[in-house]
């Protein structure tokens, strides 16, 4: 139901897809159409969060022909995608570097919803570009400060305050400047299930940014957790991606590397901590559509002093240009 729902999406930003499925639902057949964009609304399937939808749409969003503005409605924040705060803190900057900024750049909040049964709602706007610029990103830096939300929607607004302080308990070891800001919604901006969790992001001297989250067991699923466990939960969760490093967080290697794959005739360099299962499967998505491999060269942690191994990709982009954005 909810890869019924994405296609649905991919219909609406489209013009002149054609999308056929058979009746048992086993096979797709799929035309792509041109990437049209303009302001749409789309209500997401409540078994995946908003952030499932919003990955697809932001490889998307930059080579379409008019500026994507939509409107998303569903589960902000749940246990398995990427979080809309998440999304916010890492792939916006991520997308920046290559050249897709401006002020219409931006991922709005308006309701959280949490699972199971929802009632979120978020704006998501982004420009588009004739053609990306490549990236030479390997030096992460050092970490400099940690900033996060501890949000809460249909609990007392006390568990914000004890994620906060737990997860401060962990990380002041290492670093001063913290800041979590809690997150506590009310009345219609609440959505229609309980919940509460917690996003963190350290972000580095050379602009690097690595996330980490957790979320609260849906209401009548498993046991309750305690917002003090969940709290150190989540700063470990952190401290492990900063051990893992690189210069893009592990969400968002494969948005990286497709920005890379599509960018222009040029050298493109990003250092990355491991490589998720889910990348290793999308460099051979990236193979078989655009006959591009990348070079992999791994680093050792002698070489670097720090973390656990790094790798370092490298390639020459397609030299992609948007053919259907407008000329003026």
């Amino acid at each position: 139901d909810f890869e019924a729902s994405f296609i649905r999406l991919i219909d609406r930003v489209t013009n002149g897809s054609r999308i056929e499925i058979n009746q048992t639902g086993t096979s797709l057949y799929y035309q792509p159409g041109l990437l049209y964009g303009g302001s749409l609304e789309h209500e997401c399937s409540p078994s995946r969060s908003i952030g499932y939808y919003l990955e697809g749409l932001l490889c998307l969003a930059p080579f379409m022909k008019h500026p994507l503005k939509i409107v998303l409605r569903g589960v902000t924040n749940d246990q398995v995608d990427p979080s809309v705060d998440v999304l916010k803190a890492t792939a916006l900057p991520l997308l920046k570097k290559f050249g897709i900024d401006g002020e219409s750049l931006e991922i709005k909040i308006n309701r959280r919803g949490m699972p199971p049964k929802g009632g979120g709602e978020i704006v998501f706007s982004c420009p588009v570009r004739k053609v990306l610029q490549p990236i030479q990103f390997t030096d992460p830096g050092k970490i400099k400060r940690i900033r996060g939300t501890a949000y809460s929607v249909r609990v007392s607004p006390q568990m914000a305050n004890r994620m906060v302080e737990s997860a401060r308990s962990i990380l002041n070891k290492f670093l001063p400047d913290i800041y979590i800001y809690t997150d506590h919604m009310k009345g219609a901006s609440s959505g229609k299930s309980p919940g509460f969790g917690m996003c963190l992001t350290a972000e580095t001297i050379n602009g690097t940014i690595l996330s980490a989250e957790l979320a609260s067991n849906p209401q009548g699923q498993g046991a309750a957790v305690l917002p003090e466990e969940l709290g150190q939960n989540c700063a470990k969760l952190l401290l492990e991606e900063v051990y893992r490093g690189g210069c893009v967080d592990s969400t968002n290697q494969s948005l990286a590397l497709l920005l890379m794959t599509l960018g222009q005739r040029d050298v493109s360099k990003v250092l990355l901590g491991p490589l998720s299962p889910y990348t290793i499967e999308f460099l051979r998505h990236l193979r078989s559509f655009f006959q591009i491999m990348f070079k992999i060269e791994t680093k050792t942690p002698e070489d670097e002093h720090m973390g656990g191994e790094k790798v370092l990709m490298t390639c020459v982009g397609i030299g992609f240009s948007n053919l259907s954005k407008t000329i003026r």
